[in-house]
């Protein structure tokens, strides 16, 4: 009988060990350099990777569906409105180490979920059609003065970028001052909303509009070669701009995750975040998907800094405000007929 419990108890044992030396990461971002990335990972701390890939919608609904029964511990995914809304319904518990509160500024963070990488979405314009007098001082607000009647392209009301971007204008400006913005904007776009933030970019380059509104890691995936000489070559008939460098910075949002509320390896999924913080990882990332870094002391990519690196970021507005307004955004978007 001794044996028997003996032998019981060793099993219980064995299979917490194995639990405890595993991460299960749930993950909407499509970068095959993150998979490397956990391959690191697990060769310096021995705790192994297990990746289920998909799009936000289905990996949320697994995760609710599966609620208690769930093997996710980390759910990592792009834009912080996303993040926010999936914190909102209460799918997430405390992710913080005094670490990461360390590392990551309080604006790109929450108890429940932190930025891992940061992104900028700016205006890339015309040099030969946008003068430097259209532009000195200009602030994402100045895109609805009628001299743009015509001359601007974004993408649709509903992709995340731009219900972010919309969020981050009511926490600054208020929803009716926002509102009136989003219908001035429509006027002035030279076309129906269509494509994604390349499309953009390639509109401007080929003359179909004079400023377009994109991420920069797309302009510098353009730039890099990696989708072929077409659009490198396009990608160079445009410059990049910094809005709002005159008071509160161009608007960011981040790559990041949360440890999900069922987790059954919390720890691990701690010491996960914890390396994607490191200087080590972070200097990865940056170099393969043309991010910014989160953390001091990590260089942006050669071609971000090309488009430079002394730009005014906003610090002030939290990020958690791009969930918290979102269905505000999307609410003006169609009341403003954004398609």
């Amino acid at each position: 009988m001794k044996k028997i419990i003996v032998i019981i108890l060793t099993s219980i044992l064995l299979n917490n060990f194995a639990i405890a030396n595993e991460v299960n990461v749930f993950s909407s971002r499509h970068y095959e350099s993150d998979i490397e990335l956990y391959k690191k990972f697990t060769n310096q701390t021995g705790i192994k990777v297990n990746v289920i890939s998909g799009k936000d919608e289905a990996l949320q609904k697994r995760i609710i569906e599966e609620g208690t029964n769930s093997k996710a511990d980390l759910y990592i995914t792009s834009d912080a409105g996303n993040i926010a809304i999936f914190d909102s319904k209460g799918m997430f518990q405390n992710s913080m180490s005094p670490t990461i509160e360390k590392l990551v500024p309080s604006n790109f963070r929450n108890k429940n979920w932190v930025g891992i990488t940061k992104r900028a979405r700016i205006l890339f314009y015309s040099p030969e059609r946008v003068v430097n007098d259209d532009l000195k001082n200009l602030n994402y607000e100045d895109l609805a003065n009628p001299k743009w009647k015509g001359r601007i392209v974004i993408r649709q009301s509903n992709n995340i970028y731009n219900q972010s971007l919309i969020a981050s204008l009511i926490f600054n400006n208020g929803k009716e001052t926002t509102g009136e913005w989003a219908k001035s904007i429509v006027k002035n776009m030279a076309r129906d909303p269509k494509g994604n933030d390349r499309a953009q970019i390639l509109a401007v380059a080929a003359g179909e509009a004079d400023i377009a509104i994109a991420n920069t890691y797309y302009y510098a995936l353009m730039l890099s070669g990696n989708k072929g000489l077409e659009q490198q070559i396009a990608a160079k008939k445009v410059l990049p701009f910094f809005p709002n460098q005159n008071n509160r910075g161009t608007h960011m949002n981040i790559s990041g995750g949360g440890i999900l509320k069922y987790a059954p390896n919390k720890g691990s999924a701690i010491k996960l975040i914890e390396f994607l913080l490191t200087k080590e990882a972070q200097q990865h990332l940056v170099n393969n998907t043309y991010e910014y870094p989160m953390i001091e002391g990590v260089e942006p990519h050669e071609l971000l800094k090309k488009m430079g690196t002394k730009f005014k970021q906003d610090l002030t507005t939290d990020v958690a405000s791009y969930g918290q307004y979102q269905s505000d955004a999307l609410e003006i978007m169609l009341n403003a007929k954004w398609k």
